[in-house]
Order: structure tokens, then sequence, then C-alpha cells
């Protein structure tokens, strides 16, 4: 398997799209002026305590408060606070950690209003990012990632991640944590450190360190609640560090700053990999260059097509989501309804796997199979979305077809579900059903650059155009283009643009985009 990372930075927003053997499987998008804050550290207040739901609403910032269980205290709760009261009360002298008292453990059904009490300070960490109308989801078990370990705080314990599956591996790894890692520490040992040395191990454990001592000099010196301690890396970094593997082949960015920051990142974790790291300086924009929009266009619809006509309905709402497979059109196979049903289904299980990790669903998914009914079809048809989940890195659970042929699944759910407008409303005619003679379009574009040329002085733009009206313009030896190249100048350039319409335009300087639409065009 060959995996390829695509990052668009644009002024407003970046995509980051991950393609596998040239499939797209993840696209996350974030705007520009917000921040991925799973995995942020905040010093925050107890804001309104709810004894029905055992939970309390802590003030970090947000618009809304947000959500603390009890059972998502952590068992060392009592130890953490009691340590952070005695940083935050001597402003000079940082305690180390070495020397807190460790406390016995929360007991597992206990009640919140006996710990926590309303105005109360407590340092909490982001699991889940605000969806919808709730806040961010909280804990109090502390955790900073790195790329081969995890630093949890105030637990005294090595674990070892089950995907290491080799006794004796397992063994060398816990022993060599344990002799370099500091007291009252605990460490998650991740897949990626097998057969890794202690040199790397050693180097990051000190890094992660690092950071923990800086989250404690903040909450020391906080004077002013509530305060952010530690941010978690960009989205593109992130992503990197949880995915990033020897199968990498190319990373391709289109932005200056985001290529040095990634480039620092790979050559830090992996230096031998760092020419992977490229930076795209096209013409076209980095998503059409590479095939993605296309990708994305097929991929985000209510209804997406698979395998020789047979397609899934993806129906998401608040409560659940619900997805029904359907053969289509397909021929049937001569070996019969049963094995045509399986051939479907097991393709269906392929391309819901990708869709769950593309579209983050989450929640309760319920999906509607082909009747199938042979119990070892069925039972093969469970073991296949068994096996393609595995590449999900969301805690998810699976549970075999129901008499009625369901499937339901459960996805753990960290951000809002990725969700793309395959169909929109024309932009040329604005709704409204009635736009100007499409013979006139060009004529429409010459006035424009016209306008930008000699009224606004614009020298240097690009056009961005559909595809068709792209080619179009330039076709022949004398093209349209060269002809407006002649009499406004050569700083003009057309780029065929696949997110466009076919009447749709849009005019850059740069990056940035300049406002060329005007109403009075509609009649």
């Amino acid at each position: 398997m060959v995996s390829e990372l695509y990052v668009d930075v644009q002024p407003n927003e970046v995509t980051i799209a991950l393609l596998e053997d040239k499939s797209l499987v993840e696209l996350q998008k974030e705007g520009r002026d917000c921040s991925y804050s799973v995995g942020n550290i905040y010093l925050g207040r107890v804001k309104k305590i709810m004894p029905g739901l055992n939970a309390c609403f802590v003030d970090i910032g947000y618009e809304k408060d947000a959500f603390l269980h009890y059972q998502d205290l952590g068992a060392q709760f009592n130890t953490q606070v009691k340590y952070m009261k005695q940083v935050m009360s001597d402003r000079k002298n940082l305690m180390p950690l070495s020397k807190a008292q460790i406390l016995p453990e929360l007991e597992k059904e206990g009640s919140i209003s006996n710990l926590v009490k309303v105005g109360q300070e407590v340092v909490v960490q982001i699991v889940k990012e605000p969806i919808s109308t709730k806040g961010p989801r909280l804990t109090s078990e502390l955790s900073i990632a790195g790329r081969f370990l995890v630093l949890v705080p105030f637990y005294d314990k090595v674990s070892v991640s089950q995907k290491i599956k080799s006794g004796e591996e397992r063994t060398r790894l816990k022993q060599l944590i344990q002799s370099i890692k500091p007291a009252k520490v605990g460490v998650i040992v991740r897949t990626v450190a097998e057969g890794k040395r202690v040199a790397e191990l050693d180097n990051e454990l000190n890094i992660l360190m690092k950071y923990w001592n800086e989250c404690l000099a903040r909450i020391q010196k906080a004077s002013t609640l509530p305060v952010m301690v530690h941010e978690e890396t960009s989205r593109t970094v992130a992503m990197l560090r949880d995915l990033f593997n020897p199968t990498f082949e190319n990373i391709y960015i289109n932005d200056k700053d985001t290529y040095e920051e990634i480039k620092t990142y790979v050559s830090l974790i992996a230096n031998e990999k760092k020419g992977i790291v490229k930076l795209y300086e096209g013409k076209l924009p980095l998503f059409d260059n590479f095939s993605i929009t296309k990708q994305i266009k097929s991929l985000f619809g209510r209804a997406v097509s698979y395998k020789n006509g047979a397609y899934l309905i993806i129906e998401q709402t608040e409560a659940m989501c619900v997805v029904d497979v359907n053969s289509g059109n397909r021929t049937r196979q001569n070996n019969g309804q049963e094995e045509n049903a399986l051939d479907v289904n097991l393709s269906a299980a392929d391309e819901l796997a990708r869709q769950m990790r593309l579209r983050d669903l989450g929640g309760i998914i319920v999906v509607d199979f082909i009747d199938m009914a042979e119990a070892d079809n069925r039972q093969k048809l469970y073991e296949r979305m068994c096996q393609n989940m595995q590449q999900d890195r969301a805690r998810h659970n699976i549970l075999p077809l129901s008499k009625f042929g369901l499937m339901q699944i459960t996805r753990q759910r960290v951000r809002p579900a990725m969700s793309i407008a395959t169909s929109e409303d024309c932009p040329t005619c604005h709704g409204k059903g009635i736009i100007n003679p499409s013979l006139l379009f060009t004529d429409v574009l010459e006035s424009k650059i016209d306008y930008l040329v000699n009224k606004l002085k614009v020298k240097g733009f690009t056009l961005h155009v559909h595809p068709y009206v792209a080619a179009y313009i330039n076709q022949g030896l004398v093209s349209m283009k060269r002809k407006w190249q002649m009499k406004y100048g050569f700083g003009i350039n057309v780029i065929p643009n696949q997110n466009l319409t076919y009447l749709e335009y849009k005019f850059f300087k740069g990056k940035e985009e300049i406002d060329m639409k005007e109403e009075y065009e509609i009649r």
C-alpha cells in the first residue's frame, strides 16, 4: 500500500487529503481562524454541577461550557487536584511531580458532587470537539501524545499497545521504558515503537516531559481563568504523527510556511524520508492536479456508486446514520442470487469502511445489506467488515448481522462528521432559473478583464473557469486568451478549476480572490 498526503492551504481554510493507493480515504477541513482542539489542556473553572447526570460543566473559554462526567475524572483525580493546588500556591518554586503524594484511587461508582464544587479550578483535556449544540467533552486523565509514546502523569505504570503481538518485544519495551521513565509518570507505548532503539524512545520521552513541565509552569503562573496550558500540534502534523509509516511516498503542500513546518517535523521523526515532502507550485489547483476534486465530488453524495452499478444510500440524522446497500442495474452472475448478493455485500463492506473514515461518521450506524440465506456467507461478510475496520483509528464495535439482515456499528465521534454538498444552487443565476445567454459569457469575462486592467489597474491576475470553458478560451493558434493578452497585457492567465460550475468564474490576485460578481448580471 502506498500512502500520500496532500495539504491544500487557502486564505480561509486548510484541507488535508490522505490517499491510499490513489484512493481517497480521509479528508479533513478546518478554517484558518480555528484550530483542532482535541488534546488541548486547560485550567478551567467548574460552572455547574449536575447530580442527575453525575457530571459537571466546566468553563474553558468556549461559547458552550464543556462537559465532564464522573467516569472521565480518572482514578488519580484526587492526586491531581492536591498536586495542582500545591503548584498554584507557590509562584516561585515548582514542586517536582516525583514528590507528589499518591492518594487512593477513585471508586468506580461514586458521586461527582462529593469531589468538585462550583468555582473549583480543575485541569482538564478535550477529548471530543464541540458538535452541533453540544460543548466539548472533557477528561481529567491527562495525556501528551508523541509518535512512539504517550505520557500519562500521575500513573506510575507502563502499558504496551495490544497491536504489538510478539511477547518478547512487549517485554523488551516494557522493561526499557521502566528503566528510563521518571517516577510517578505513566507511559503508553504505541504500535510504531516496535523495534525502536532506547535512544529514540528516551529522546521522545524527554521531549514529552519538557511539554509537561511547560504545562505546569503555565498553571503556576496563571492569573486569570480559563487558560490553555498545552496546545495540540496542527491538524496536519497530528495526522502525520499518527499515520506516518514507511508506506508514505509523497507529501504535497501548496504553502511555503506549512511546507517548512511539515518538513521540519518529518526530519525529526524520519530524517531519511524528508525528501518526500514537496512544495507544489503548479498553476492548477493542487486537488485538481492530482484528481482529488473529482473523487470528492463523487464520494460525498447521498448515493455512492462503488462496483458494477451497485451503490450505497447514506442518510445521516442527529440520532444515527442509516446505510442501504443496493445492487442497482448490476448484471446477475451465473452462480445465482446468493453469490451475487455476497459479492455486492462484500464490495459494500469495503466501500462503507472507506466512507466511515472519509466522512468521519460517528455514533450508531445501521447497515441494511442485501439478504443472504446462508449462514456462512453472513459470517464472511461480518469478518470482511471487521478486517476492513482494522485500518480505522477511531474506536469502534461491530455486531454480526441480525435476523433482519442489519449490521450495527458504533464508532467513536471526536469531531463533527465531514459533510460536503455535491449539489447546490446555481451560482450563475443565484437560484432564479434565468441567466444571460451563454453565447455572451466570454463577452462578460472580457468586460471584467477590461475593468480590472483599465479601471482598477490590476496587471497580473488569474481567471478561474470551468475546464470546458477554459478549453474553449485556450483553443486555436490565436486563441481568445492570446487575444486578451495582446489587448490587455500578458499578466492574464486562465486556469481550469473543477470546483466551478459551467458558467461560474473567479478572479484571483495571487491567492486572494477579487470579487467581480455583480447582481445586475442576472436579468
